[in-house]
């Protein structure tokens, strides 16, 4: 071996070594991840909703026109760089492990968070400061964002009502509400654009399957599916679907009425019942996981809908509220922002971990 040829040896390691470590991370990879992405583009929509003009004059709603603008564009620009980066990653995964996507989407749970980067994509269209819905910028958008959810619609609530490979009350879990969810931030979107017609249809598919989902889960079938415990943080998507549901119908009726204030009060319910039973999180919580994002994205969408609680209501009490949720969501998403930039490695395979290649598609759909 010539000198020339030894030198090339250790370039040629490390070239593989890196290869095999990029790969490592994409065979890590999941939908889970765009948890991440639904948590800062829902608060870029709350920040954007608290700083918009108003008739509510009431002084804690001063208290968020306050804020400056400038700390509402880095919010949006770094759950678009995240989101664009979760995407890009996930679609590596799709191109170099096929065979784990398709895992992925044949499970119970990694199934429903295929909905997760097109509801991310969603809310962030409806928080952009640079277009207004009714331009056609947004239009095509939204097409592009809501088709992918319609085909996921099709394929599993077919699946629900046909009895086929995953029948209901089999394989209903918390995570099944994140289809619910995609169609009323869908609804959402188009009643903004003015397109009642289709916010309608959406909001239709979307509530009826809701009512079907929350009694199944209610219910605790006898062999319905159960989650690990380190995903038990994905209970707080009761209260995303009500909440949603609330902001849906406002965009759609066009005010904050009997039927959206009920659905809002459904989530506060739901979310009292959560916190009184500590002990149910506790497993989840020894040891940091990306599941911990699950607690932000609900908080942050029913922080959302106090605020046009607040708005139609005009009185102190639901101004306290606004101000508690909407403080608690914030405080939620940075706590987890510092955890995540403290725990980044924890996210991702170390070197030479390859014995970890080992698991189970299964279990890498969900973790």
């Amino acid at each position: 071996m010539d000198t020339k040829e030894a030198q090339s040896l250790p370039v040629t390691r490390v070239f593989v070594t890196q290869k095999n470590h990029f790969s490592s991370i994409l065979s890590r990879f999941h939908a889970g991840f765009f948890r991440i992405s639904l948590s800062l583009c829902s608060q870029a929509l709350l920040w954007k909703t608290l700083s918009e003009p108003s008739d509510d004059i009431h002084k804690f709603r001063n208290i968020f026109r306050m804020l400056p603008s400038t700390a509402f564009l880095l919010l949006w620009s770094l759950a678009l760089f995240s989101l664009v980066l979760l995407s890009l990653l996930y679609l590596l995964r799709l191109l170099f492990h096929f065979d784990m996507v398709k895992s992925e989407f044949s499970h119970h749970v990694g199934v429903n968070y295929l909905f997760a980067p097109w509801i991310s994509w969603l809310l962030l269209l409806q928080a952009t400061p640079f277009f207004k819905p009714k331009e056609v910028y947004f239009l095509v958008l939204w097409w592009i964002f809501v088709v992918p959810i319609v085909a996921l619609d099709i394929k599993i609530y077919g699946q629900w009502i046909t009895k086929g490979k995953r029948f209901l009350s089999g394989v209903a879990n918390p995570t099944s509400q994140l289809s619910v969810i995609g169609n009323l931030v869908g609804a959402r979107a188009a009643a903004k654009m003015g397109w009642n017609e289709s916010a309608l249809l959406l909001f239709a598919i979307g509530m009826s399957h809701y009512l079907v989902l929350f009694v199944t889960l209610y219910q605790r079938l006898p062999g319905s599916s159960s989650i690990p415990a380190m995903l038990r943080p994905v209970f707080f998507l009761f209260l995303a679907a009500p909440s949603m549901a609330s902001l849906s119908w406002d965009s759609i009726h066009g005010k904050f009425d009997s039927s959206s204030k009920m659905l809002f009060f459904l989530s506060l319910f739901l979310f009292l019942s959560l916190i009184s039973r500590p002990a149910l999180f506790k497993r989840s919580m020894k040891k940091f996981n990306v599941s911990w994002w699950a607690y932000s994205f609900p908080l942050t969408v029913m922080a959302i809908a106090s605020t046009k609680y607040a708005q139609e209501i005009k009185n102190t009490a639901s101004h306290i509220l606004m101000l508690l949720l909407s403080g608690l969501s914030v405080i939620v998403s940075l706590v987890l922002m510092i955890f995540t930039a403290f725990n980044s490695n924890s996210f991702l395979p170390s070197d030479g971990d390859d014995s970890m290649h080992c698991t189970s598609n299964k279990r890498l759909s969900i973790v």
